[in-house]
Formats: C-alpha cells, structure tokens, sequence
C-alpha cells in the first residue's frame, strides 16, 4: 500500500497540468512531493533511499524547469530516476547482502537464490527500458502526450510487469516444509537455548 504513496504527487501534478499548464504543475508537483516525504518521514523516522532520490531529482530538476521556464529539464528527471533505480539493483549483485528485490519480498516469500537473482536483474532491465522509452516520448512526441504517458504509461507497465514478477515467483515459491526455519518458529525450549 505504501509504495503506491508515491503516486500522489505524479496525479496532483497531471491534474494541474491539464488544468493550468506545466509551469503551474511543476510547481505542485514540487510541493506535493515535499509534502509526502516530509509526512513519511515524521510518521516513520526515515525515507527509503528511492525517495531522496526521487525528492532530491524533483527539487533540482522541476527547480530548473521553473527557473529556465523550460520543461526539458523535467523531461530528464523521469529518466534519470528509473536509470537511478535500475543502477540501484544492479548494485546489490557486486555488494554483499541480500538483493534489492529479496529486501523488498524476502519477508512475504522465500525464494531459491538464482529465482532472486533473476527477478532482481529483471528489475533492473525494466527500469532501465522504462528510462530510455520515457526519455524518447519525452523528447519525439508533445507535451501532452509525454504527461499522459508519464501517468498512465508508466502506471500500466509497471503494474502489469509486477503481475508477470507474481505469476513467476507464484512458480518458485519454497514450501512450508522446506523453509528455512526463522527463530519465531522454532519449538520454545530451541528459543530459550538461544537466549
């Protein structure tokens, strides 16, 4: 549920947009978005690393798109972004710990660890595809159309792609009994041995 927060900026600014204009949608998609992650954090003590990502790109970027008065520079920022993110679970194949992917799904599933390495090498593919297709209906079509696909595009694509990721892991998933066993199932004389 909360992943889906993050959306809320991106429809106050197509909102605004087909409403007033990009200027005037920049500018809420600036405040909008400071606004989220300021409640974040004060609700949670702490942002997720994609969020100052995604603050700081939006403060620098919509910033100089509304000093230069040019969207171009808000154009890259969608890209540069999901090029960010695709960077970042790549990154967890060469520093050792838990891939991006098992961090955000290792509780809720346990997987065989080449299924892990290759959702989260997926992931990274998608962000990164999603970055360069962005990037050309930012830069080879109009505005309007660029701000539709930014909404719903990018909306449909992942969503669907998470669908496909489900029905892949839905395959994969380690039963029960051949789980690993985590310290609160253990029978509780083994817990209190641990203590």
């Amino acid at each position: 549920m909360k992943q889906w927060l993050d959306y809320i900026p991106l429809v106050l600014f197509f909102a605004v947009f087909k409403l007033k204009g990009i200027f005037p949608a920049t500018e809420v998609l600036i405040a909008s978005s400071v606004c989220l992650y300021a409640w974040l954090w004060f609700s949670e003590s702490r942002l997720e690393k994609r969020h100052h990502i995604v603050l700081a790109m939006t403060l620098v970027f919509g910033g100089m798109t509304l000093y230069f008065h040019d969207v171009t520079f808000l154009k890259w920022k969608a890209s540069i972004i999901d090029w960010c993110i695709a960077a970042a679970f790549l990154s967890t194949h060469i520093i050792p710990g838990e891939l991006a992917i098992q961090r955000m799904l290792g509780q809720a599933v346990q997987l065989p660890v080449p299924v892990w390495k290759r959702l989260n090498v997926a992931w990274a593919v998608f962000f990164a595809s999603l970055g360069s297709v962005s990037l050309y209906v930012a830069f080879h079509m109009d505005t309007n159309t660029w701000v539709n696909f930014k909404v719903f595009g990018t909306f449909g694509l992942t969503f669907l792609f998470a669908v496909l990721q489900m029905l892949y892991i839905s395959r994969h998933i380690v039963p029960e009994d051949q789980q690993l066993p985590s310290e609160h199932h253990l029978p509780s004389n083994e817990r209190e041995s641990k203590d």
